[in-house]
């Protein structure tokens, strides 16, 4: 596996990272057993840069990572986050707490649930409108001069605060979700803000929750408590027309001798060398396919026949239901 710069004078990680989050929640059953070999098997393919968050299971991602790899630490790169609250009485209920003091309390708590005594990338998962960017910068840097953490990263921040927290402390890495089916940044001043500023780009949901893999024919391939049901691109009649999408995606990939999948994390990391995607998954031959996507090089004809099928705004539904 090659590596890519994480931001201008930032960390060499892998050219493709793994997503833990649906290990432990949000999409169907899980397996921890599973879930730690696939962790595993991710690091025997030299993908080392694992992403999870506190509020992912109520913090049981970050115990279940913290456990596979445990004896492994020197071989990973390790990306958690804070700001999203939930409520134990309503796992439904969200809140985002930026406030310094709480910084500092999640960010001992990350440790002790991932048994290590520092954090290579510490995101703010999503900016609290309430606290001033500068003052939950201002605490994250704290942690750098302490030893907790290295790098300092956001999470779906707008340019104008990613301008703000850069200007407070070095800034690495923003990640927000982009794929095919989510072109956002190339028009909303993400990409031509974090570029200037020499931040690198983490790409989550690169397979679009699942749809680019063209293996959810139906919303029924998904399990009961599976929240993509929830989602409005999987919505009645939007999964159609996404699904149709991705049909014609599937026969370019099939004619260039690639997977669905494949195609679409060799789209996302064809946009630039500073973009790396993070696909989640809970089985080892869906991330060895995965994996498999870093040695893929779109030609220019074949990227300009991706683009045409999938403009920007192709997607049918907004990404969240509370957009």
């Amino acid at each position: 596996m090659k590596k890519r710069q994480l931001g201008r004078g930032g960390p060499l990680v892998s050219d493709i990272g793994l997503g833990c989050m649906g290990m432990s929640e949000f999409y169907g059953t899980t397996d921890d057993a599973e879930s730690i070999r696939v962790i595993h098997r991710a690091l025997e393919l030299g993908i080392t840069f694992l992403d999870t968050a506190d509020m992912y299971g109520a913090g049981r991602n970050e115990q279940l990572v913290g456990k596979a790899i445990a004896g492994r630490r020197d071989q990973v790169f390790l990306a958690t986050k804070f700001g999203i609250v939930r409520d134990s009485s309503d796992p439904t209920k969200r809140g985002i707490n930026g406030k310094p003091d709480y910084v500092r309390q999640a960010c001992d708590a990350s440790l002790r649930r991932l048994g290590v005594d520092c954090i290579d990338l510490y995101y703010q998962h999503r900016v609290d409108t309430e606290t001033p960017i500068e003052e939950t910068v201002g605490a994250m840097h704290e942690l750098v001069s302490a030893g907790k953490v290295r790098y300092l990263g956001l999470s779906e921040a707008s340019p104008e605060n990613v301008r703000r927290a850069a200007a407070t402390a070095p800034i690495n890495a923003l990640q927000t979700e982009y794929s095919l089916f989510t072109r956002d940044p190339e028009t909303n001043g993400v990409f031509d803000t974090v570029r200037e500023l020499g931040i690198g780009f983490v790409a989550y949901s690169p397979l679009g929750r699942g749809i680019l893999t063209a293996k959810i024919k139906t919303i029924d391939d998904l399990a009961p408590d599976d929240f993509r049901r929830m989602n409005p691109r999987y919505a009645k009649g939007n999964f159609d027309r996404n699904a149709a999408l991705v049909k014609l995606l599937e026969q370019i990939a099939s004619e260039i001798g690639v997977t669905p999948a494949q195609l679409a994390l060799a789209w996302v990391m064809a946009q630039g060398d500073d973009i790396i995607p993070i696909p989640g998954t809970k089985h080892v031959r869906y991330l060895e396919e995965n994996a498999a996507a870093a040695e893929i090089r779109l030609t220019p004809v074949q990227l300009a026949r991706i683009n045409e099928v999938a403009p920007h705004g192709a997607a049918a539904g907004e990404r969240y239901a509370d957009m």
